[in-house]
């Protein structure tokens, strides 16, 4: 059962945005847009397109890649088409879609997600074991992107089972705390995050290209931060074990890792700067996605260097750019990140009705991501299907509007299902009804899949080998 006409209208309008907005984050673009690769010279280049630094490849015996995450393809495709040389190049390949292309001298591992799996672990000690045979004459490209960390995990203690870490990461899932708390629990746990990637080489010079999917403030808790300082503690870890009640869950194995002093602290540095890609403290110095050079005391870190390629900020802003080309006013408001799907569904829909008073034709948009607390009862859904539902249980109480909220992850996986997400309109829960589905009952139980998969309104779009969070739509017709 599909919604009327004048609904279908407006899906479509609202999907055609977030798919354009997701086609214009284009991986290999935005390479070449922060990189000029000359024979064997490296550019890198500033917002005006000028050549800031140069990196002389030809002076170094051995290139490493190491490509982690949900656009570890995408990035490896791009990385491998721009650089001539092939002499003394090796690599490790982590994703969970297997690679469209096979290149000689790299290992590749299926990483399981959200959970590790067999594969996770092998990566990982493959990366290490690799990455231990560098020396200062070895330059290393880590192509990072969201999802790697339970895709590329190894347990700092060696004791760890496969199942207890799998146990450990699905209960950090299932805990409701925001990304940048889960992750400081990974640090904590393992080997190959908070830093201890790139100290597995101290000696070699490391070039990190980004594509992320975590607050545009704490880039360090992108895939856990393998290459990044780590600002958390040990300390922290042990708070927010406590805060989520999450000590008496843990297996035996992890529970003794958090309560005795680490294998090997992460590297930690105070003057570490912040990044911010927020329009407020961007300002006119630092443009979105621009090249930033990040160093600290340790040695690990002295000769690297980062690239912002592609973030949550630019599927809002090619959003914005469609939705204005479509005659919507479009407000960007990511006030929300990081909240409870209810109060974020509250905050956005009290905001989209202010709006419209003014702004009958409205497109209000949101990037980031919320934060769903799931109890032993689970159905099919994820944070998405979850959040529009929310949505839709309060537009049912403005009949005879033309009002439509969609939400869907920019990877195309949205919780335990294969779609991205779900669209909803002011007709939604009388659809459902009709079709003899309770809207409200499936949102208590976590069950919106089925829902919406009977509407025909569920967002899909298969694997999109991208990951820059997700992105929610809020339109208003006249």
């Amino acid at each position: 059962m599909t919604a009327s006409s004048e609904f279908e209208v407006l899906h479509t309008e609202a999907k055609g945005i977030f798919f354009g907005a997701l086609k214009a984050c284009d991986i290999a673009s935005s390479l070449d847009l922060r990189t000029q690769f000359d024979g064997d010279l490296l550019h890198r280049l500033a917002a005006d397109g000028s050549r800031s630094s140069t990196i002389d490849m030809s002076r170094f015996e051995d290139i490493f890649v190491m490509a982690l995450g949900k656009a570890a393809g995408p990035m490896l495709d791009a990385l491998l088409n721009r650089m001539k040389r092939r002499i003394g190049l090796r690599g490790i390949y982590c994703s969970n879609q297997p690679p469209k292309e096979r290149y000689r001298h790299f290992q590749f591992f299926e990483g399981g997600h959200p959970v590790p799996n067999e594969d996770s672990f092998a990566a990982a000690r493959a990366a290490l074991t690799l990455l231990k045979t560098a020396q200062k004459d070895t330059l290393i490209f880590f192509l990072i992107s969201g999802g790697g960390s339970a895709m590329f995990e190894l347990p700092l203690d060696p004791k760890i089972t496969l199942e207890e870490t799998i146990a450990f990461h699905q209960l950090l899932l299932w805990s409701g705390a925001p990304i940048n708390e889960v992750n400081t629990l990974r640090k904590q746990f393992s080997a190959v995050k908070g830093g201890r990637l790139a100290m597995a080489a101290p000696e070699a010079a490391k070039v990190s290209l980004l594509v992320s999917d975590v607050p545009p403030q704490s880039l360090d808790a992108l895939s856990s931060g393998p290459t990044f300082p780590d600002r958390s503690t040990l300390g922290e870890a042990r708070e927010l074990i406590d805060r989520y009640a999450l000590g008496a869950k843990l297996p035996g194995s992890v529970r003794r890792l958090f309560e005795q002093n680490p294998v090997a602290e992460h590297p930690q540095d105070e003057n570490f700067p912040s990044i911010s890609l927020s329009n407020e403290e961007v300002g006119a110095t630092q443009r979105p996605g621009e090249s930033l050079f990040l160093c600290s005391d340790e040695e690990a870190f002295r000769d690297s260097w980062f690239e912002i390629l592609l973030s949550s900020q630019d599927l809002a802003e090619n959003a914005r750019a469609i939705a204005e080309k479509a005659g919507y006013y479009v407000v960007v408001d990511n006030s929300c990140d990081d909240w409870d799907y209810v109060q974020a569904a509250g905050y956005l829909l009290d905001r989209f009705h202010m709006l419209r008073r003014k702004h009958p034709r409205l497109c209000l948009i949101s990037v980031g991501e919320v934060t769903v607390t799931l109890n032993e009862s689970v159905g099919l859904g994820g944070r998405n299907q979850q959040f529009v539902l929310q949505c839709a249980l309060e537009l049912d109480r403005h009949q005879g509007q033309r009002l439509t909220v969609l939400s869907a992850g920019s990877d195309g996986i949205d919780g335990n299902t294969q779609a991205a997400g779900a669209i909803a309109d002011v007709t939604t829960v009388a659809r459902a009804q009709a079709l003899g589905y309770d809207a409200e009952g499936a949102l208590m139980g976590f069950d919106a899949y089925p829902l919406f998969a009977a509407l025909g309104d569920l967002v899909v779009t298969n694997s999109t080998g991208q990951n820059l969070r997700d992105l929610r739509l809020l339109i208003a017709e006249f």
